[in-house]
């Protein structure tokens, strides 16, 4: 059976348009300045950022000197990116679309990127064939995705034991955080990896769980779905629970390591 593609997407750009992403995405500020360091853009080429969110890949990139587009599925966020662009002095297109359906020529970019982004596409391969269709000859790729066994590919699964399970189609964005999986999709192209970390921390595990719940679509989603099964608070407790276990504060506080892979694509010249 054939899934509702669409109706994946709605829930999507929903889910991302509630509550504060780009007041989180700060966290991950880092890795999107690791992944702008690794693919290492040049003044006059052309960088396309697929599922840009609020820019925190686009706008590094562009100071550069490099042409940037950045292309997302949720017209909120995009208008965030646009006014920390405008703020920051920087001319960038910012465009809405879908990463599995590209609106860009053959051979267009010489460095396609996505931090956190592209993982969340339904079809896997899909998308990494829009991804390397639209990269020129020679071009180079990166992305960073969620491992499974990191804290938060814990967490996505901890929501993911209360809810009903997603279309067996619909494949799970933690695979692109499995070197076997990327392998699998970018077969043409020489990879490299890399697992890194960025931190989370906040008062406690208990405040760092409220937070998610008022700016993480993915945890106000989760939320408004069970909750009116009486069902929200078995899930935040067995949040709290694995923010618990994986503190690393020894003042009260929270503070953990949430791991993610980094791929670099190199297409074939």
């Amino acid at each position: 059976m054939s899934i509702d593609v669409n109706a994946i997407k709605e829930r999507q750009r929903k889910m991302w348009s509630a509550g504060d992403y780009p007041d989180l995405a700060r966290t991950i500020e880092p890795a999107a300045e690791v992944l702008v360091e690794r693919v290492d853009p040049r003044a006059g080429e052309n960088l396309l950022d697929v599922a840009t969110g609020s820019g925190n890949v686009a706008i590094p990139a562009a100071l550069t000197g490099a042409s940037v587009t950045g292309l997302d599925l949720t017209p909120e966020l995009l208008e965030v990116a646009r006014r920390r662009a405008a703020e920051a002095g920087l001319d960038i297109h910012f465009i809405e679309g879908d990463a599995e359906a590209l609106p860009f020529e053959d051979d267009s970019f010489d460095r396609v990127t996505s931090c956190f982004g592209v993982i969340f596409a339904p079809r896997h391969e899909r998308a990494a064939n829009e991804l390397t269709r639209v990269a020129r000859p020679g071009a180079t790729l990166a992305f960073t995705a969620w491992t499974p066994e990191g804290l938060n590919g814990q967490m996505f699964r901890t929501i993911g034991a209360h809810m009903p399970p997603p279309p067996a189609e619909a494949q799970s964005p933690l695979q692109w955080g499995v070197e076997d999986h990327v392998r699998e999709l970018f077969g043409g192209a020489e990879l490299s990896f890399e697992r890194r970390k960025v931190t989370l921390s906040h008062d406690s595990p208990e405040s760092w769980v409220a937070y998610n719940e008022r700016v993480l679509g993915p945890t106000i989603m989760t939320r408004a779905a069970l909750e009116p099964q009486g069902k929200w608070e078995a899930c935040k407790a067995d949040l709290i629970a694995l923010y618990r276990e994986h503190n690393e504060a020894s003042d009260g506080g929270f503070t953990a390591s949430a791991e993610y892979l980094l791929t670099l694509a190199s297409m074939p010249g």
